[in-house]
């Protein structure tokens, strides 16, 4: 019964005022991209107004700081992803300016998209287990990009290198993922771990070779990318990118905006759009979300231990 009355106020909450997503990183990224997509959809399919509102800095803490401190109704949300939820919590010396469970709630995992492995077009390697194999042969010669200490890319290199019993590789930190996929096309850096949908269009220019997909199903983007988990069952790493409140939101309210906007991403007439980015649909609400949060810390965490990585 108690059940059945939390469905049925989540399904009778409407927005009364305009609904704010809060993004902390710039406009034209895959977390943006995700706002936008479901606030197009709402002002379509019930004429909601939906305002989306970058505010970036702080590795996108700024904007989750700012969704800490709004009223909690409904109609102030944001954008949380893997890295600031998953990653960077068990992560040492990660700078987190908020405690991420005391102060945020998970409302909805949205949409995520797998990361692809590409590596410089004259490697003497094509194939993941050429790759391992080479790599085995030779400790500490081969390299693999990232975006910085304790980012997404190291620990999902890093998970290769654990999974593949211990590869041992030189890790070469950028500031940002275009000049790292600028590094290994120039031949300097051997491997790196992007989305898939931020390296295409260098594969598809023959700048680099893109050499599997961290999925278990091929994405629209890459259809023929051999899989990752073929050859290492663990190795599916999906970027999730997921809504959050403020800790104090109304079990009520939480459902309904959850219902809002999972409908929204998953409505049909988002496919193509989705699929142009490399994204899927997920589709958790508040209790499957914050279940995927923590199991997501506890495979991150083991990484972590086994590289000994540390924030920067």
């Amino acid at each position: 019964m108690i059940l059945a009355a939390a469905s049925a106020r989540a399904a009778d909450w409407v927005p009364k005022q305009p609904i704010k997503i809060l993004v902390g990183y710039a406009p034209g990224g895959t977390a943006d991209i995700a706002a936008r997509i479901a606030a197009d959809t709402l002002a379509k399919k019930h004429g909601l107004t939906v305002v989306v509102d970058n505010k970036t800095g702080a590795g996108g803490f700024i904007a989750l700081k700012a969704v800490v401190q709004a009223p909690a109704d409904g109609y102030t949300v944001g954008i949380g992803i893997m890295g600031q939820l998953a990653v960077g919590p068990v992560v040492p010396g990660s700078a987190i300016p908020l405690d991420l469970d005391r102060e945020l709630v998970p409302i909805a995992n949205l949409v995520g998209v797998p990361m692809a492995l590409i590596v410089r077009m004259d490697a003497p390697f094509k194939t993941i287990p050429e790759l391992i194999a080479y790599a085995k042969a030779n400790p500490g010669k081969v390299s693999y990009a990232s975006t910085g200490l304790g980012s997404t890319n190291q620990l999902a290199a890093e998970f290769l290198a654990a999974e593949s019993g211990g590869l041992k590789m030189i890790h070469v930190p950028y500031r940002g993922g275009a000049p790292a996929i600028a590094d290994v096309a120039a031949g300097n850096c051997d491997l790196f771990f992007a989305n898939v949908s931020e390296i295409m269009g260098m594969v598809n220019g023959g700048k680099v070779r893109a050499l599997a997909l961290a999925a278990t199903k091929p994405s629209p983007l890459a259809p023929d990318l051999p899989l990752l988990t073929k050859d290492i069952p663990s190795l599916d790493i999906n970027n999730w990118f997921g809504l959050v409140g403020p800790a104090a939101l109304p079990a009520d309210i939480k459902a309904g905006v959850a219902k809002l906007f999972l409908e929204a991403v998953a409505d049909p007439s988002n496919k193509d759009t989705l699929e142009k980015q490399g994204l899927e649909a997920i589709g958790q609400g508040p209790e499957a979300f914050a279940a995927y949060i923590h199991k997501d810390r506890e495979r991150w965490a083991k990484v972590v231990k086994a590289g000994n990585i540390k924030a920067e």
